[in-house]
C-alpha cells in the first residue's frame, strides 16, 4: 500500500464549533478482546464513566501497516505509509501539527508530541523537501528524547500535565506505551495492568481537562490505538502485531467533545487516517492530503 496521491481538504466551515483544542491519545498496541471486546473489564473508566459523554467507535480500524510508526503516522498525516519502526524515517508528508502552525502562525510550545515511546520524534517532521524542518511542534518524547529509551506511562501522564499547565497548547498527541512493551516481553499479566493503567490514566487526563480553565468546555479529547495484536494462533499470538488479521486491524476510537452526541455508538467503519480529517475540521484549517475522510456522524447538528 502506497501513499495516495495529496488531495485537497478545503477549509472547514467553523461556524458554530466550540472546539479550540484537540488531545490525541494514543494507547499503543491492546487488542480489543481485552479491551472494548469484554467491558467493563479491564477498562472502567472509558467504558463505564467516559464512554456515555461521548461517541464510541466499534468498528474503527488501523487498515493501512499495523506497526507503531506506520499508526501514529497514519494518525498525524492521514496516509497510510509504509515507514521504518526503529526511528529511522521520516513521515512522506506533514502532519496536522505542521499544517497547524502554517495556518495559524501559533508557536511552536502551542502544538506538541508528549509520548512515552521516544522514536514517536519522528512525528513532528517530515520527508517532504516543502515543509521539512519547518512549523514543527514541541517534543517531549521517552526519557529525556531520541535515543533515550521508553518511559513509564505515569510520567508521560505528569509530563502531559506539566505540559498543559505551563503551555496551554492547542493541539497535542499524547502516547502510552506500556500495553505494546509488555506484550513484546510475553508478559500477559503486566500487558493486562498496562491496560488498566491507561485506562486510569485516560480518566485523570479527562479530569484535569474539565477542571482546568483553559481547556474546560473548548477540548476534544480522542482516545485510540495505533494498532492491535496477533489473534491467538496467530504467529505467536498477543505477544507481536503487524499483519491484516482482525486482531491486528481492529482498534477503537472514543472521541468527547463539546461538538459531539453524547452516549452513542457508531457502527460503521472508520479508519487512522479519518482522524487527521476531522481534526483539521474541528481546528478550521486546510489539510493538503488524506486518504481519510471528516467524520460527520460524531457531531451534533
Amino acid at each position: 500500500m502506497g501513499a495516495a496521491p495529496l488531495l485537497i481538504c478545503p477549509p472547514p466551515a467553523k461556524k458554530g464549533l466550540r472546539t479550540k483544542n484537540v488531545i490525541i491519545v494514543v494507547i499503543d498496541g491492546p487488542r480489543y478482546s481485552e479491551t472494548w471486546g469484554a467491558t467493563p473489564g479491564i477498562i472502567p473508566q472509558m467504558a463505564t464513566r467516559l464512554k456515555p459523554r461521548g461517541v464510541f467507535f466499534s468498528n474503527f480500524y488501523n487498515n493501512g501497516f499495523t506497526y507503531t510508526n506506520s499508526g501514529h503516522t497514519a494518525l498525524t498525516t492521514g496516509i497510510n505509509q509504509p515507514i521504518d519502526n526503529f526511528e529511522a524515517e521520516l513521515p512522506q508528508q506533514p502532519s496536522i501539527f505542521q499544517v497547524w502552525r502554517k495556518a495559524t502562525g501559533k508557536p511552536a510550545t502551542a502544538a506538541w508530541l508528549i509520548t512515552s515511546k521516544d522514536k514517536l520524534h519522528i512525528l513532528a517532521n517530515t520527508l517532504n523537501p516543502e515543509w521539512k524542518d519547518q512549523f514543527q511542534p514541541s517534543v517531549d518524547c521517552g526519557i529525556s528524547g531520541p535515543g533515550s529509551g521508553y518511559r513509564a506511562d505515569s510520567l508521560t501522564l505528569v509530563a502531559a500535565k506539566r505540559i498543559l499547565t505551563q503551555h496551554k497548547p492547542n493541539l497535542v498527541l499524547i502516547n502510552f506505551m506500556e500495553p505494546d512493551g509488555f506484550a513484546h516481553a510475553a508478559n500477559w499479566e503486566n500487558y493486562l495492568r498496562g491496560i488498566t493503567r491507561d485506562d486510569k490514566y485516560v480518566g485523570e487526563l479527562y479530569d484535569f481537562l474539565q477542571k482546568n480553565r483553559a481547556y474546560r468546555n473548548t477540548t476534544t479529547l480522542l482516545i485510540t490505538n495505533d494498532h492491535g495484536r496477533h489473534l491467538d494462533g496467530i504467529d505467536g499470538g498477543f505477544v507481536d502485531h503487524g499483519d491484516d488479521c482482525e486482531g491486528c486491524r481492529h482498534i477503537s476510537l472514543l472521541a468527547l467533545g463539546p461538538d459531539f452526541k453524547r452516549g452513542r455508538t457508531l457502527t460503521e467503519t472508520y479508519t487512522l487516517t479519518d482522524v487527521p480529517s476531522t481534526v483539521a475540521y474541528l481546528l478550521g484549517f486546510p489539510l493538503e492530503q488524506s486518504q481519510g475522510k471528516v467524520i460527520q456522524g460524531l457531531f451534533k447538528r
